[in-house]
């Protein structure tokens, strides 16, 4: 499959996994588009092997370092749109924000580890292929981040995790 092809049918799912993993939806298509343009330079290499696997790894990785970035660390302000119509949603969004906030707060393999498990829904083995990491770093990551958020959220936002794990 060429490069055009490859972004057509999987450019989508590489931009989601983008911006779950920046907590920002134009951090996450700024450093999608970053990693797609530097696989473009690459991608014979990239395509023999296992494309998927490999640019999630790069987003994962462009992400951490991005995140480390003192000058990359810009405060987000929410969108200023109707309030009349902002108040019907906010009710119904307010818990999903609020973990949100707390979820980019983490440190980033923690972050990276909750992104993978519970929104790109990857297995252990799969999310240490992509942290260069062992499986018990994976679930250390991800036991840690959920009870930093459960501390940080409270009992009153449900933690459970998709797919009925619960670590």
């Amino acid at each position: 499959m060429d490069f055009d092809d490859y972004v057509r049918a999987r450019g989508a799912a590489l931009v989601r996994l983008a911006r779950l993993l920046t907590g920002d939806r134009h951090r996450g298509e700024d450093l999608a588009q970053e990693v797609l343009a530097r696989a473009f330079a690459r991608w014979n290499r990239i395509s023999a092997a296992n494309p998927e696997a490999y640019l999630r790894r790069m987003l994962v990785n462009a992400s951490i370092t991005r995140w480390r970035r003192l000058s990359s660390r810009e405060i987000v302000v929410a969108d200023t749109g109707d309030p009349a119509s902002r108040r019907d949603l906010e009710s119904e969004f307010v818990e999903r924000d609020a973990l949100w906030r707390h979820v980019r707060q983490l440190p980033a393999k923690q972050r990276a580890a909750i992104v993978l498990r519970y929104y790109e829904d990857l297995d252990d083995a799969s999310i240490a292929a992509l942290l260069s990491c062992s499986t018990v770093t994976v679930r250390t990551q991800v036991k840690r981040a959920l009870a930093t958020l459960r501390g940080k959220v409270g009992a009153d936002v449900a933690l459970t995790p998709t797919g009925g794990r619960d670590d």
